[in-house]
């Protein structure tokens, strides 16, 4: 999103949604100090990042929307609908030709969430946005860890693809499993005085980094760690040996 503003010759406004975003925090409030001495005029408000963005253009980014609360939600109700926002006191602040709002929002999280109101989907656009591609996740594996071995970063990528199609995992590892991963086995090597690509090394860095990660499904038996030994075991396998290893299942 930050290439898309910079392309476009936006500003990009980034709010973390979580349970302690008020309106207030979103919006922006009155200066108690200054109240008092000047009363609830314009120049003592202090503009919260909506408000920031309808005065001035740019992509207001809320992310992880689903954690917002349903108060503060309702703020945005009127913003989408009218392009505008009243504020008691302060008056009614006209959207600039450039706001544009933007929320992120993980479907599949269910800890510390909320359903978004109908209001919210009906003024919205949705993008179904799925994984990157297998090349896409080394790239990144490569960026982020530099110096990593290519056979680690592509043994720690095909790894974290692995549990989300794994018939034990309802949901799988993001990337950053797979970064995490060589970044451990590095480090473990190093403690141990191994090379990083030795397999005990990475199968440990695996189970750290992976096993907070996934989410079991209810009925599996098997415990996330056990499941992890499994698919690393799996990704350092070739395709014949795969075979083999099914066949034998």
């Amino acid at each position: 999103l930050r290439a898309v503003a910079q392309h476009a010759g936006q500003r990009l406004v980034f709010v973390e949604g979580n349970a302690e975003l008020t309106p207030a925090r979103l919006a922006g409030h009155f200066d108690p100090a200054q109240v008092l001495s000047q009363g609830y005029i314009e120049d003592v408000y202090i503009d919260g990042p909506l408000v920031d963005a309808l005065r001035h253009g740019g992509l207001l980014y809320v992310e992880e929307i689903n954690r917002v609360p349903e108060e503060t939600l309702n703020l945005l109700v009127t913003v989408m609908s009218e392009a505008e926002l009243t504020v008691p006191r302060l008056g009614t602040i006209q959207a600039h030709p450039d706001f544009r709002l933007v929320a992120a929002m993980n479907p599949f999280d269910a800890v510390g969430t909320a359903r978004i109101a109908g209001a919210i989907y009906d003024r919205v656009n949705r993008v179904s946005v799925d994984y990157q591609s297998e090349a896409d996740e080394q790239a990144i594996v490569a960026r982020e860890a530099p110096d990593a071995p290519k056979a680690l970063a592509e043994r720690a990528v095909r790894c974290v693809r692995t549990t989300r199609e794994h018939p034990d995992i309802r949901i799988g590892s993001s990337v950053r499993g797979a970064i995490d991963l060589v970044m451990l086995a590095d480090q473990l090597g190093n403690l141990r005085g191994t090379d990083c690509l030795d397999n005990e090394c990475g199968l440990d860095a695996a189970k750290a980094s992976l096993s907070g990660r996934i989410r079991m499904h209810e009925s599996s038996g098997r415990s996330p760690e056990d499941v992890v030994a499994e698919i690393w075991k799996l990704s350092g396998l070739s395709p014949d040996e795969l075979d083999d290893d099914s066949g034998k299942a």
